[in-house]
């Protein structure tokens, strides 16, 4: 598998570089973010939270209650039912809004497990379910937090552009109030207010300073809305995890079935091709060894050559299955190998005092094989280097060239391809390669020892 390197990631010929919003915002960010679409979203989703959070709270207290009540009696099983599958809707109604007030992404929940038809069945599912009762949860906490959040923001919002533009209202005091302006302090002696212009110029920089502060303040308190819907309303980490692991799985057997095909095809139209071809040129080599001994001794002797060349093809498939040098010693003979085979010299270092378990070892060997398969192909480097190392319970190795650069793995390429065979494993590949160079790929895969080998 092999990847094209220094080809279109993200520079342009005319402009440099594309993609960049540096140059878009004159303002700083601090300066743009009260008048945002973001802010104006997350405050939205502040100022909604409360009447929601109290039909939420309502309805999960409500119903509960009622169903706990009533279970002397059969009819409290469908009551908690009832108040567990309504709390998974409003579930699905704050992802929503979540989504689209706070651009939150959060999966659904793992789905009830109804294993026969019936009302019983799905109650019991219902109850059984840890997403109801995390929805629940979320039912009963998000009163309390909504209602601190809606005074804070409400009281923070107003206040700020209360100051900011109070030049432009302070007059109404002195018109309708009958005082000088708004009062800062008093007592029976004596009172101060802001009516000069120094007074109120600086209550309007205040005013900036606070409104300044507003949505980073917002944002602080959307940020324990974004925990509770996803921490709750999402599926569990078990799930997730599960999730995770039958797609591993599926990457796993794709790339199984993805090598046995080419295994067969190389078999198909390499050695066996040839074993058939000396097959029949053996057949006439015997047909011809009576009449005509020399062309007979001749076609045996080009039928030698062709068996050399069938071993040497089955030789290079089984190295490329799992070579010997590998399982006899290590990562660091076979590593050295490889890179005896790269187009440009490579110093390859293995600090390991212990060999890992035999997959990952051939992940491993294979992984920087197809690295250096493709400093070969495509760098166009002159010197390449394989580092392998121990850290704690990870096996880390790099690969590093002085090459064109331009490597990705966004674009679908080997490297793609690469990353999900480590992601199947719980491994990371991390790709640095400006263009121009360097390169430096790093790859990091569990360690986990040679039990039995």
């Amino acid at each position: 598998m092999a990847t094209e390197y220094g080809q279109g990631y993200g520079f342009d010929s005319g402009s440099g570089f594309t993609g960049s919003t540096e140059g878009r915002h004159r303002l700083p960010a601090a300066l743009r973010a009260p008048v945002e679409g973001r802010t104006w979203r997350e405050l939205a989703h502040v100022l909604l939270s409360l009447p929601i959070s109290i039909l939420l709270f309502t309805y999960a207290v409500t119903m509960v209650s009622l169903g706990a009540g009533l279970l002397v009696t059969f009819l409290g099983i469908p009551v908690l039912a009832a108040a567990l599958a309504g709390c998974r809707g409003f579930g699905a109604m704050e992802r929503t809004r979540a989504r689209a007030l706070l651009g939150l992404e959060v999966a659904e929940p793992e789905p009830l497990r109804v294993r026969k038809a019936g009302a019983l069945a799905w109650m019991g599912a219902v109850l059984k379910s840890g997403a109801s009762w995390r929805a629940l949860l979320y039912a009963v906490l998000q009163l309390p937090w909504a209602v601190f959040s809606f005074v804070v923001a409400v009281n923070v919002w107003v206040l700020g552009w209360a100051l900011l533009t109070y030049p432009l209202w302070f007059w109404v005091f002195p018109a309708y109030a009958g005082q000088d302006g708004v009062q800062l302090y008093g007592d029976e002696a004596h009172r101060i207010y802001l009516d000069n212009p120094f007074e109120i110029t600086v209550t309007a920089l205040v005013g900036l300073l606070v409104t300044i502060a507003t949505p980073w303040i917002v944002r602080a308190l959307t940020m324990v809305d974004r925990l509770l819907v996803h921490g709750l309303l999402g599926p569990s980490r078990l799930v997730s995890r599960v999730v995770e692991l039958e797609s591993d799985r599926g990457v796993v057997v794709d790339t199984a079935a993805a090598d046995l095909r080419r295994i067969e095809r190389d078999l198909h139209d390499g050695a066996q091709a040839r074993l058939v071809a000396l097959a029949m040129d053996l057949g006439l080599a015997k047909e011809k060894l009576q009449e005509d001994p020399e062309t007979a001794a001749r076609m045996v002797d080009e039928a030698h050559g062709e068996v050399k060349t069938a071993l040497q093809e089955l030789r290079d498939l089984a190295r490329g299955i799992h070579p010997a040098v590998l399982t006899d010693r290590g990562l660091d003979a076979a590593l050295s190998s490889v890179a005896s085979r790269c187009t440009v010299p490579v110093q390859v270092e293995v600090d390991l005092a212990e060999r890992p378990a035999p997959a990952i070892e051939g992940i491993a060997y294979f992984t920087v094989s197809e690295l250096l398969q493709n400093v070969s192909k495509h760098a166009r480097a002159t010197w390449a280097g394989v580092e392998v190392w121990r850290t704690e319970n990870r096996l880390l190795l790099q690969v590093v060239d002085n090459g064109v650069g331009g490597a990705d793995t966004a674009r679908g390429s080997g490297l793609a391809g690469l990353a999900e065979r480590l992601d199947a494993v719980d491994g990371i590949l991390v790709v640095d390669s400006p263009a121009g160079g360097p390169t430096r790929v790093t790859a990091e895969l569990p360690w986990r020892g040679a039990h039995v080998r």
